[in-house]
């Protein structure tokens, strides 16, 4: 068994060191926030300030994969979150009403989710973590640097742990990066002489618009829980203790929407979409957050064979991140953790097969719902830009294009659909699915139209209202 540092308290930095922490090593977490956890979750959305966490307040998917992830390798934080008053939920339901066979699968049960408002899940997994013997959570403490050590490779550079802003020097068998896409890790490697990481971006850049709510019941679902409407996209997400959140997503370049921060003006947008305006139907609970400019990114730490640092890996949005659209955040941290557990029990005393294992399961298993993130957002964003521009987006003949109609119809391309946007599988997994390749290749009338406004509508609404005219 070994000792471990964890650079980052959020979810996936703290279910990292659980996982480890299972297998018997000594796990330490440094979380530079200094703000202690709530001692009952439900006050975390009031009480709790995470100022290093810019998406603190913002919707988080928890889509299904986080929640089988927990069960195999967290057992009992399920339970946990549903004790704190988040729910479940299962978007293979309600089938589409175009789809005539209603009748339930065994295996719709792999679908269910979780789900919450983000400080809730956070409170609750950081008090698992308290619980968890062989964690050691230190608040208030930031990481300033890595320390130097014997390399275990020729002209690679190992850490042997941190430096911190308390002055202390922290030894580790192996330090893990968890904190987010703000890390400063990249200048740490550089301090100690490592090469720098490969890194791939994306400027897939789209504005989020979100308002919370809380009444007595949740509304029911009447369209899907991302719908496309034109030029903007409508999320709306149930939470933890009677609450919701409806978020609209605007491409970033498109400055006429920039008048859904006024909650008048995100107000009339939603009354305007018949299947989504009674989300409105509560007290809100918050004014409308704004979030922009978010640049996809994807780091890799060993090049052609070699690792530019040993002793050290990155996991969830320190090694990767994408825009929020699709809610896949946490889950593909939480399966990034998962690898990490695994790459450790095998070689934690083999530094740098360790950083190889690593990278390669990662690229092998996690990695390709990153790349499928950033292509649907390409999609997404190429058919935002073309109403805009008031053009018909390209009706591209691609294999998942099909799918998409005959979700509308099909329970088997339906459930797939459901599958890839819950990370439970890969497009290429499920179109290869024999039922799915027949009902790609049957011929579907197009999908109906979800009700909504198109474009000069939304920009009349816009300019409309006194609060954008002021």
């Amino acid at each position: 068994m070994g000792s471990v540092i964890v650079c980052g308290g959020g979810i996936v930095g703290l279910s990292a060191a659980m996982m480890l922490a299972a297998d018997g090593h000594a796990v330490t977490v440094l979380e530079a926030d200094p703000d202690p956890v709530p001692a009952a979750p439900q006050r975390a959305w009031e009480a709790w300030r995470r100022k290093g966490v810019a998406q603190f307040r913002q919707p988080n998917g928890l889509q299904a994969r986080f929640r089988q992830v927990c069960d195999q390798e967290l057992p009992g934080l399920t339970g946990r979150l549903l004790a704190a008053g988040c729910v479940q939920d299962n978007y293979r339901h309600p089938l589409p009403p175009g789809v005539t066979d209603r009748s339930a699968r065994p295996d719709d049960e792999a679908a269910r989710t979780i789900t919450g408002r983000r400080p809730v899940v956070e409170a609750v997994v950081a008090a698992a973590a308290q619980d968890q013997p062989g964690v050691t959570v230190r608040r208030g403490v930031r990481v300033t640097g890595l320390l130097p050590g014997p390399p275990a490779l020729r002209w690679v550079p190992h850490t042997a742990g941190v430096a911190t802003s308390t002055g202390e020097q922290l030894t580790a068998d192996l330090v893990i990066d968890a904190m987010g896409r703000r890390s400063p890790s990249p200048a740490w490697l550089a301090g100690l002489g490592a090469r720098p990481a490969q890194v791939d971006t994306a400027d897939h850049r789209f504005a989020y618009y979100t308002r919370y709510f809380t009444g007595p019941t949740v509304p029911p679902r009447r369209a899907p829980v991302l719908t496309p409407m034109g030029s903007f996209l409508l999320l709306t997400l149930a939470g933890d203790n009677h609450t919701w959140s409806v978020t609209l997503v605007a491409a970033a370049a498109d400055p006429a929407l920039k008048a859904l921060r006024h909650p008048e003006c995100f107000t009339q947008v939603v009354a305007g979409c018949p299947l989504h305006a009674h989300w409105l139907d509560g007290r809100p609970i918050s004014g409308v957050l704004a979030i922009a400019d978010v640049t996809d990114r994807h780091r890799r730490f060993v090049l052609d064979g070699q690792p530019v640092l040993t002793g050290f890996a990155a996991a969830g949005d320190a090694w990767a991140y994408t825009n929020p659209t699709g809610g896949r955040g946490l889950s593909i941290g939480l399966m990034h953790a998962q690898q990490l557990r695994h790459a450790v029990a095998e070689h934690l005393d083999q530094p740098a097969r360790l950083a190889r294992a690593f990278d390669q399961r990662t690229a092998a298993l996690v990695a390709p719902y990153y790349w499928d993130k950033i292509a649907d957002d390409r999609a997404r964003l190429a058919a935002m830009t073309a109403h805009r521009q008031h053009r018909v987006p390209d009706a591209a003949g691609t294999p998942t294009a099909r799918l998409l109609a005959a979700a509308a119809y099909d329970p088997d391309a339906f459930r797939g659909l459901i599958d890839i946007i819950s990370c439970l599988a890969l497009p290429e997994q499920v179109l290869a699915r024999p039922a799915v390749q027949a009902a790609v290749h049957r011929e579907h009338r197009l999908p109906p139209t979800v009700p909504g406004l198109d474009r000069d509508q939304l920009l009349h609404m816009l300019t409309d209202t006194p609060a954008a005219a002021g």
